[in-house]
């Protein structure tokens, strides 16, 4: 029951602070990515792990990213360069789409944001916590950031994963009646 427990009690933390997990966790935390649903094995995720002044480094991505997309406000561009350092780790979400015609793209996506799931299920039961981001800066919003980030050319960056320890309060997620979100088919012969 460990791993409903962990299921019912995970939550999105934005207050993150040092420290952040060992190699070690994070081997195990890649492992349970790495479990994730995957039709054909494509193995499609990606993950690239950002710490201490790679930090600063992605913010300079960010902002040569923004400028590529014409945004040249510079209150925002001072945003985007800070955006990183939100907590002591980020983790780039990455799908390498791989032509396959009985494998759409989205379903290579989907397969990615369950390996994220996985890690967030992983980094909570060790204590850690983390939050999922999307924003200007996938490749959805952003056709120059997969570029910027030296990736292929058939890689999406479908999200940032920002990692670290809980500081302060954790919000309180209220408890939601499945009837709410589930409708029940019943046949009888």
């Amino acid at each position: 029951m460990e791993t409903i427990n962990t299921l019912l009690t995970r939550v999105s933390v934005s207050n993150l602070k040092d420290p952040y997990p060992l190699k070690k966790d994070m081997d195990l935390v890649y492992q349970a990515a790495l479990r994730a649903p995957d039709h054909g094995r494509l193995r499609p995720w990606r993950f690239i792990q950002v710490t201490d002044s790679g930090r600063e480094r992605l913010g300079n991505i960010f902002v040569k990213s923004a400028k590529k997309n014409n945004i040249i406000e510079e209150s925002k561009l001072s945003k985007f360069k800070l955006l990183p350092l939100r907590a002591p780790m980020v983790i780039i979400l990455i799908t390498n789409v791989m032509d396959v015609p009985k494998i759409p793209p989205t379903e290579q996506i989907q397969s990615t944001a369950a390996a994220t799931q996985n890690m967030m299920l992983a980094l909570h039961d060790m204590g850690f916590g983390s939050i999922w981001k999307t924003g200007a800066f996938t490749s959805i919003n952003n056709k120059f950031i997969a570029e910027d980030l030296s990736l292929s050319k058939n890689s999406e960056v479908v999200g940032f994963l920002y990692v670290g320890t809980p500081k302060g309060n954790i919000k309180d997620i209220p408890e939601l009646k499945n009837s709410d979100y589930v409708t029940y088919w019943r046949e009888r012969n």
